[in-house]
């Protein structure tokens, strides 16, 4: 494993468009001649979709139901359709109703470990998280040092800043034996009055930095349909060049920062502050 591995954990709450961001910054990463493996730590398994054209990627935990131990790594991981340089890797969930999701991601990373994904030509890893830090299992990335860059997709509603800052505190409480940072937020634009404003302030009062706005833009719908990342799907569009533009300032970014979360009631006068809630 390269000394410049850069191993980097997605944050965000559910329904903010953390996967759909991770597979567009990914691609645009690659597409600057960057080594990426994407694993995919949410059950519902679809965080590589548009990477691998719509393909049902199969699963590190149903691959080991169906197969047992002795699996080989081209059972679990597959190249990406339009960039192959990103190699895929689903870790799936348990059952229905049984087990801990959060499970998966552990299992899924020492697997790839012992298979020796982790070689030295890869420039990043990803690891696409579900929601909030809730579960052990989750945290994982976090928590082992997996990860040591740690970016949060929110938006400027209320419900993404409280799982947001959430975040931030099971990053500041495994920042000593982890070593993780929080590298910046990432907006993922809902197009909520004075949103880029309010994200700038919000990561400011982490001590961090707002790394890129994304506006919204329906392209990134249609790609969706058409199961390509925006990049692929009309690369010379305005949503591709931010997209390249986050990658750019991901690849270049120099602060990492162990934040400082913010209670409750402060949070909730920053949003009073912008108008968001009233009193």
């Amino acid at each position: 494993m390269k000394e410049t591995l850069r191993q980097v954990a997605i944050y965000g709450k559910g329904g903010i468009g953390k996967s759909t961001t991770t597979q567009n910054l990914t691609s645009s990463l690659a597409e600057m001649g960057k080594e990426i493996m994407v694993v995919g730590c949410d059950p519902k398994a679809d965080s590589t979709r548009m990477l691998l054209g719509g393909m049902d990627q199969q699963t590190v935990l149903d691959t080991l139901r169906e197969e047992g131990q002795d699996i080989d790594l081209d059972d679990i991981l597959k190249r990406g359709k339009d960039f192959n340089n990103i190699r895929c890797v689903e870790s799936g969930g348990p059952e229905p109703g049984v087990g801990c999701a959060g499970r998966g991601i552990i299992t899924s990373i020492n697997m790839l470990e012992t298979l020796g994904a982790y070689t030295d030509e890869l420039d990043y890893v990803f690891y696409d998280v579900l929601g909030d830090v809730v579960c052990g299992g989750f945290a994982m990335p976090i928590r082992e040092g997996k990860a040591q860059e740690i970016y949060i997709v929110a938006s400027g509603e209320l419900m993404a800043l409280y799982a947001a800052n959430n975040i931030c505190k099971g990053i500041k409480r495994y920042a000593e034996s982890g070593g993780v940072r929080l590298g910046g937020i990432i907006c993922n634009s809902r197009q909520v009055d004075g949103e880029l404003e309010l994200l700038k302030s919000f990561a400011e009062k982490l001590g961090s930095q707002l790394i890129h706005f994304v506006p919204r833009d329906n392209i990134v719908q249609r790609a969706e349909i058409n199961r390509k990342v925006v990049i692929a799907y009309d690369p010379d569009s305005e949503q591709a060049g931010e997209y390249r533009a986050l990658a750019h300032a991901i690849d270049d970014n120099e602060k990492f920062v162990i934040p400082e979360p913010m209670e409750q009631d402060e949070l909730e006068q920053l949003m009073m502050d912008f108008g968001i809630l009233e009193v």
